[in-house]
């Protein structure tokens, strides 16, 4: 068996690979390729614009828990009852921005929870977007704020860099603490600004790293999958 074929199941649910992708038949095939080492699968605007709800059933049915990621940002009705159709749809975490507000982040929350267990489902997770990657010029009282808030509503975790997890886990070490941007060491950041090695989130403490296009845009993305999962493995 090569590395590129070696799962890694025990540490599958703590990858989620996400689907950048406008196409739903190419975000399946890549979904099924990389099963073996990814347990999470993130739909984001993108392709959830493009596939709408099917996408979540489809990735369900192969077995990945998913992560909708729509950083649900309006007025708290409004976000409530949108929370309250993604929890009846079977995700498995789902994205609110903190800088809605904690009046916000608690009618999602409450949606979301509302919605799952109308349907006989697990309750799902709240994850609050606290600041984004791709922001460097974010005031530093920013993520305090946003971390307090997202407690404070009843969140289950929080989004942000591998910069930001020492702080946010000081704040409130019972948030899950899920970190976007990882890339491998010494490859293209895109347009974020705040990336990070597996490693080096590890060491912060994440609870959960979102992998792009480091993967997906890989000339082999099994390759490229398996030495991701290989770090994580390693340092875990």
């Amino acid at each position: 068996m090569t590395r590129a074929e070696a799962p890694v199941t025990d540490l599958r649910e703590r990858l989620a690979v996400a689907l950048d992708l406008d196409d739903l038949v190419a975000a399946l095939r890549m979904a099924r390729d990389l099963r073996p080492w990814f347990g999470v699968a993130k739909i984001g605007l993108e392709l959830f614009i493009a596939s709408g709800p099917e996408g979540i059933g489809a990735l369900s049915q192969l077995g990945y828990k998913v992560f909708l990621d729509l950083k649900l940002d309006d007025i708290p009705n409004t976000v409530n009852r949108a929370a309250r159709i993604a929890g009846s749809l079977g995700v498995s975490y789902l994205t609110i921005h903190a800088r809605g507000g904690q009046v916000m982040l608690r009618a999602g929350v409450q949606g979301l929870k509302e919605g799952a267990e109308a349907a006989g489902l697990p309750p799902p997770l709240a994850l609050a977007i606290t600041v984004l990657t791709s922001d460097s010029e974010a005031p530093p009282h920013i993520l305090g704020q946003r971390v307090a808030a997202a407690a404070e509503a009843g969140c289950d975790g929080i989004v942000c860099a591998a910069s930001d997890v020492r702080e946010a886990k000081l704040l409130t070490p019972r948030l899950l603490a899920v970190v976007p941007g990882i890339r491998r060491e010494g490859s293209d950041t895109h347009d974020q600004a705040r990336t990070a090695t597996p490693r080096e989130a590890i060491e912060a403490g994440a609870d959960l790293l979102v992998v792009g296009r480091a993967v997906t845009a890989a000339s082999d993305p099994a390759e490229a999958a398996a030495a991701i999962a290989d770090s994580v493995r390693e340092d875990s």
